[in-house]
């Protein structure tokens, strides 16, 4: 047999798997046990108009094992809406949402994950961590994003996921693993490009890379969240009381 006739056959079955191998290490090398930041985000509408609002976000665990907690500290109107987020490896997540102005939790339900989170590009969907198992991926090739060279992989969520989106493209980049954009196809939509993410601005925090800015483009609204990430932390101590629903009540 021809000797390139032969390396192209054996490398066939493991060009499929490289996809999903880059996105496995990627995700490895951003774990950490936990991680807690403060995050400055701008909503930007479609005429341009500009607001802006703060969150403290919390994690316990990583990728599909995780529990968040993420509480807006203003402005006034929306301060002390909290979001709470059971993450799971085999299934969607379980979330619940404190309003203040109620006094109460209410769960989230599954057919609204694709509707905004109180008025920024993230959808709730978009807030929750999904294991790597839960879709599959395809190389598409290599660009360059952003200066730096790129792997472009398509991924598609699995039926058991129930994803708003049909796909996602992913470029992660080749020096350092570090996600650098996400394209979102929408399910309803034909296959429609419905979201853009954008990671920016990345430094080596506690031995990981991490995007300082994350900019969210809502195509179908026209409008923009950016956030910028501060006094981020990696493998600090938290009980794991605090990601629970009482816990959710209690810290005003």
């Amino acid at each position: 047999m021809n000797r390139l006739l032969a390396a192209l056959l054996l490398a066939a079955p493991l060009a499929a798997q490289d996809a999903r191998t880059i996105v496995d290490e990627s995700q490895k090398r951003s774990r950490a046990d936990s991680q807690r930041y403060e995050g400055t985000l701008e909503v930007i509408d479609s005429k341009r108009k500009v607001t802006t609002k703060k969150w403290i976000y919390e994690r316990l665990g990583s990728a599909g094992e995780s529990k968040a907690v993420l509480r807006f500290t203003a402005p006034a109107e929306v301060k002390g809406v909290a979001l709470l987020i059971h993450n799971h490896p085999d299934r969607a997540s379980d979330q619940w949402m404190w309003t203040p102005a109620v006094q109460r939790e209410r769960r989230i339900a599954f057919q609204d994950r694709r509707t905004r989170f109180f008025g920024t590009d993230f959808t709730f969907e978009d807030l929750e961590e999904r294991d790597v198992d839960r879709s599959s991926y395809k190389l598409l090739g290599e660009e360059t994003l952003m200066g730096a060279l790129c792997w472009k992989i398509e991924s598609t969520p699995k039926a058991e996921a129930k994803s708003q989106y049909s796909r996602v493209t992913f470029w992660i980049r080749k020096d350092n693993y570090v996600l650098t954009q996400a394209e979102c196809f929408g399910r309803e939509k034909t296959d429609k490009l419905v979201r853009r993410i954008r990671y920016s601005d990345i430094e080596k925090v506690q031995g990981i890379f991490t995007p300082r800015m994350f900019e969210v483009r809502d195509e179908e609204r026209e409008s923009t969240t950016v956030m910028k990430v501060e006094r981020l932390q990696y493998n600090t101590s938290m009980p794991a009381e605090r990601f629970t629903l009482q816990a959710l009540r209690r810290d005003q």
